[in-house]
């Protein structure tokens, strides 16, 4: 086992893994240490401030789709190892471990299913070898341990909490299906305005129940291609829903910060006005190419580009009269919220920088885009009170 990791992991060549491969398909007793080793690589991973729906993005990021079953099980497998009461990394990640359970189809035996052996020993000790090597190589990040989301919830609440973003996906997910551009504006206009009440109420409960409320963080994935448009629109997405978010290109997610009720808001806006804008994207482009102008890469860079500015400017004009018209106690409560935003954000990224977007240079991209943008954007919220 030694002697197969120090030639597959620490070096980069085909060569060297071939070499750790052949030894681990010709030795079966190998195959339980092979597991256990694996489970050790996933638990330095948590060390290194990653979660398990991190892991499994940048696997089916950099490899295949054989490594993110492996990894998933993997997962799994340290999960059901490791967990001790007291344990419990907080909602987001235990939702994590269930997505991936009910994904994998994984239980009690996803070790055994992970990494027993199969026909071609070969072959997958390469596709173990390749995962692990990728996993040993993992850098540190922000730790979210720390931001287990807490705060007035209780247990007579979690009920009408869970109603309330069942309502609030319902509709998104009705805004997304139609073909009508009015009837999705209407519909992202209920969910953001149930996103907004529920936020307010959150806020105002925990304020008048003195309740350690406190922000805190979450990892969405930006995926290629057009990354950096998608960050600017997950960018104005926070940004309207009080929260931050810090883009990591290289690893391809952004981290948001915020409390609790607007973090979700964010992952449910964003996820919907993305496919809205893919969907717009895709028929905008159809009717350029059916009126005989062949469009290409630049297109689609500036279609986003505008779609993400235009969203941004309307999202931002809806939380600023909302703000206005907000009276009573509200209003030092969200400011005091704010504050806690902001200090969260610079401890934990105290050193960020700007990127500018490139590539938008196509005209009609962008005017289709920004035009997309205003069928899908909601109208400014009414005063909630």
């Amino acid at each position: 086992m030694e002697r197969a990791f120090e030639a597959a992991l620490y070096a980069d060549s085909d060569a060297a893994l071939d070499t750790g491969a052949s030894m681990l398909a010709a030795d079966p007793a190998s195959d339980a240490e092979l597991a256990r080793r694996g489970e050790e690589f996933v638990a330095a991973a948590w060390r290194r401030g990653w979660q398990p729906a991190d892991v499994v993005r940048i696997v089916r990021r950099e490899l295949d789709d054989v490594h993110v079953r492996l990894v998933s099980e993997l997962i799994l497998a340290e999960a059901g190892r490791n967990r001790q009461p007291g344990q419990a990394k907080g909602p987001r990640w235990a939702a994590q471990l269930a997505e991936l359970d009910a994904e994998a189809g994984a239980g009690a035996g996803a070790q055994a299913q992970a990494l027993a052996p199969r026909p071609d020993r070969f072959s997958h000790a390469t596709a173990v070898l390749e995962l692990y090597r990728l996993l040993l190589r993992l850098p540190t990040i922000e730790p979210l341990d720390a931001h287990v989301p807490h705060g007035p919830k209780g247990t007579a609440d979690a009920p009408q909490h869970s109603r309330m973003l069942t309502r609030i996906r319902a509709l998104l997910a009705k805004a997304e299906a139609t073909g009508f551009p009015e009837e999705a504006e209407a519909l992202s206009a209920k969910a953001q305005e149930l996103m907004a009440r529920h936020s307010i109420d959150e806020a105002l409960l925990a304020a008048r129940t003195h309740a350690k409320d406190a922000p805190g963080a979450c990892r969405i994935g930006v995926d290629p291609p057009y990354e950096t448009a998608k960050a600017v629109l997950l960018d104005a997405v926070a940004g309207a829903n009080r929260c931050r978010a810090v883009w990591n290109e290289a690893l391809g997610f952004s981290t948001v910060v915020g409390f609790e009720p607007d973090l979700e808001a964010v992952e449910l806006l964003y996820t919907s006005l993305l496919v809205q804008a893919t969907a717009a994207m895709t028929k905008a482009e159809a009717a350029q190419r059916a009126g005989g102008r062949k469009r290409t890469k630049s297109f689609r860079q500036s279609f986003l580009a505008a779609y993400a500015h235009r969203i941004g400017d309307r999202l931002a004009d809806a939380a600023e009269g909302q703000v206005t018209a907000t009276e009573g106690e509200l209003l030092p409560v969200l400011a005091a919220r704010d504050v806690a935003v902001a200090d969260e954000m610079e401890r934990m990224f105290p050193d960020t920088v700007t990127t500018r977007m490139r590539g938008v240079n196509d005209a009609a991209g962008w005017e289709e885009g920004a035009a997309a943008a205003d069928r899908a954007q909601v109208r400014a919220r009414p005063p909630l009170r």
